[in-house]
């Protein structure tokens, strides 16, 4: 029996019996863990409250053995918040919307629990901070979340060289099976040509250049959007349900 501390972002819960819940967390040091969090339904419970979606929170695990993630789930003994990010972002539609596919979006690139994940697990804290904050519009947000979370896991699209010859851009077409823009011989079937302002706008979300992204028109954003949710859908080969909510 051991005792584990870790600070983590809370992706869903799950009820369990007539109290408890199943908390699903992203953590620095032990990646996706789900843990049994005891008695947090009932409603003097102040534990429960700290354990929701968006809840950054310190974290102490109670399992039965010497690893966090072993054959049973571990409970939750304790916990202090780290920051509320849940505050700022559920009574809002369009930041609920975009946190939700988020977190999910996290959930599904994390899928070995145990694997410390911590460049997904330090882009989920950045975004979550930023959205709750209000400093840009969720749906630019989400996309540069989406984009970052594409390739940190070894997916980046390339917006400016061919990404299949690797000649220098600008080039026209955008292929999602291809991985990016190509030039006009490396077309394949399936590609599409977008607005420059479109690529222009994803390449800026993938380098943080806030500057441009907040100034472009919003059917720019629309497409974009439309490019970046192709390219996230063929990578994991199934959409995601919370998508289909988020405002365009």
């Amino acid at each position: 029996m051991s005792l584990f501390r870790d600070d983590g972002i809370v992706l869903r819960t799950q009820k369990l019996g007539e109290a408890d819940r199943i908390i699903t967390l992203l953590t620095r040091g032990h990646g996706r863990v789900r843990a049994v969090a005891r008695g947090v339904r009932r409603t003097k419970s102040k534990f429960g409250a700290r354990l929701e979606p968006f809840s950054h929170a310190d974290v102490q695990f109670f399992a039965r053995g010497s690893e966090l993630v072993g054959r049973s789930l571990p409970l939750c003994t304790q916990t202090e918040i780290i920051a509320p990010y849940g505050n700022g972002i559920v009574t809002d539609y369009a930041r609920y919307t975009a946190g939700t596919a988020m977190l999910e979006t996290a959930e599904r690139f994390t899928e070995n629990e145990g694997e410390p994940s911590v460049q997904q697990y330090l882009l989920l804290v950045g975004a979550l901070r930023t959205l709750s904050r209000g400093e840009h519009e969720p749906n630019l947000i989400l996309d540069a979340f989406l984009l970052r979370s594409l390739a940190v896991n070894g997916y980046a699209p390339s917006f400016e060289d061919c990404a299949k010859c690797g000649i220098h851009g600008p080039n026209r077409h955008f292929s999602v099976a291809a991985g990016g823009v190509i030039c006009g011989d490396c077309r394949v079937p399936g590609s599409v040509v977008p607005s420059s302002e479109a690529i222009a706008l994803l390449s800026a979300l993938l380098t943080g250049d806030w500057g441009h992204a907040d100034a472009c028109e919003a059917r720019h954003v629309r497409e974009g959007s439309g490019l970046v949710s192709a390219y996230l859908h063929w990578h994991l080969e199934r959409g995601l349900r919370s998508l289909r909510y988020v405002e365009k």
